[in-house]
């Protein structure tokens, strides 16, 4: 199973402030968030986690991913200084359906002729979607992450790219 996450921001005690996140610190609010996360990853599925993850370096970030069920990608965001695999683009194909991933939102994307989808973080649940978009940051999602199942049922009820060649 694919699971897609991101900005969640660990150990980051003003993300609370800024997205006003409903923790009282930031103990809590990494602590809610590993939960959430580990009531609905299996320990072999497949996480992309889509930027932000963490300010720290990467020492404490391998303390929080050690924490995490799952099999983990990461992609580059604007604080993930301590990756050292600077991979800023994630696309695979899905039982058919092509998705591309980018910690920002694009208006067209590799494929999005073709209603590709696009899923992005950085915007905190702030920026609305166009086509088949999806922002797959935890802060629009009940700080869960989100199951290729349940995005597919999402993406159902957007309307096509309007770049849709048809």
């Amino acid at each position: 199973m694919y699971y897609f996450t991101s900005d969640e921001h660990y150990g980051h005690s003003n993300i609370i402030k800024y997205c006003d996140r409903p923790f009282k610190n930031v103990e809590e609010m990494n602590n809610e968030i590993i939960k959430r996360h580990n009531e609905v990853v299996k320990d072999n599925d497949i996480v992309i986690h889509g930027g932000d993850f963490t300010l720290a370096d990467a020492e404490v970030a391998k303390k929080y991913i050690k924490r995490l069920k799952g099999n983990h990608i990461f992609l580059m965001g604007s604080h993930d200084k301590w990756l050292k695999d600077r991979k800023y683009i994630w696309k695979k194909t899905i039982e058919g359906q092509f998705i591309f991933i980018c910690h920002y939102a694009m208006r067209v994307w590799e494929r999005s002729h073709y209603n590709s989808w696009n899923l992005f973080g950085h915007s905190h649940g702030k920026l609305e979607s166009q086509g088949k978009q999806h922002d797959i940051g935890v802060d629009n999602n009940n700080f869960y992450p989100i199951s290729f199942y349940n995005l597919r049922d999402i993406m159902k009820l957007k309307p096509d790219n309007f770049n849709l060649v048809k």
